[in-house]
């Protein structure tokens, strides 16, 4: 799943940085993000309830006043996870934030979209970590990314779960390009890097933004990194 994931949303890479000028991505883009993101969160909940056995997701939808909605789902006292939850929504407006207009003009005078499927889970046993994950999409007339990623929180440290929770994201990220975890894995430690207690969050795991078709691959604190251009899923009839 992880891998099939990450060729979704990211399609194949290609070595190099675009230059070429910020275009409107196509009519249907919203529509096959959010039937992206909504699969996902379909898939996730069939293999979750499938591993528990008992426990079963309870769906509520709700809908944001000023556009959009979602789909929130939680499982609660099965057999494997105490509690779960598996969200997805979609979010739009008229007009961004100033902060986010200083940082992506482009985006100035065009209506927003945002939607993203997101899980956290909590197993019975303690010997169990906890996982997170998010994957999104956002746009705004020619600005438009893909981001997210997942982390692994065990409370007692096993070291064979960590190693099997890295060499399944790094066989997901190689099957899309050999580089991709170089990136990707550091990038996690550190946006997950707690500084008021001088340490990481967990184990790490994968973490990406800012993802479109003319940006670099890492825009953390090595601007001088690697670099890619990502090729929108939708180049490639997906």
């Amino acid at each position: 799943m992880v891998r099939s994931l990450i060729r979704r949303v990211l399609g194949r890479q290609d070595v190099g940085v675009s230059n070429a000028p910020l275009e409107l991505p196509p009519s249907d883009s919203r529509e096959r993000a959010r039937a992206m993101v909504m699969g996902l969160q379909d898939e996730i909940c069939a293999g979750l309830e499938a591993l528990d056995g008992e426990g079963r997701f309870v769906e509520e939808s709700w809908v944001r006043p000023e556009g959009g909605g979602g789909r929130s789902r939680v499982m609660r006292e099965g057999r494997v996870f105490e509690q779960g939850g598996v969200n997805f929504s979609e979010v739009q407006g008229e007009e961004l934030p100033p902060s986010i207009l200083k940082q992506r003009p482009e985006a100035k005078g065009h209506p927003w979209f945002a939607t993203g499927t997101s899980m956290v889970l909590h197993p019975r046993n303690p010997y169990i970590p906890t996982v997170h994950l998010n994957y999104r999409y956002f746009e705004a007339g020619p600005v438009w990314w893909f981001g997210g990623g997942a982390d692994l929180t065990p409370y007692y440290p096993f070291l064979d779960d960590a190693r099997h929770f890295h060499r399944t994201h790094q066989a997901a990220c190689d099957s899309v390009h050999p580089d991709l975890h170089k990136v990707f894995k550091p990038w996690c430690d550190e946006y997950f890097y707690l500084k008021h207690r001088g340490e990481t969050r967990g184990v790490g795991g994968i973490f990406y933004d800012y993802q479109d078709a003319n940006g670099t691959l890492y825009k953390g604190q090595d601007p001088s990194g690697l670099r890619l251009r990502c090729q929108p899923v939708w180049e490639l009839g997906r």
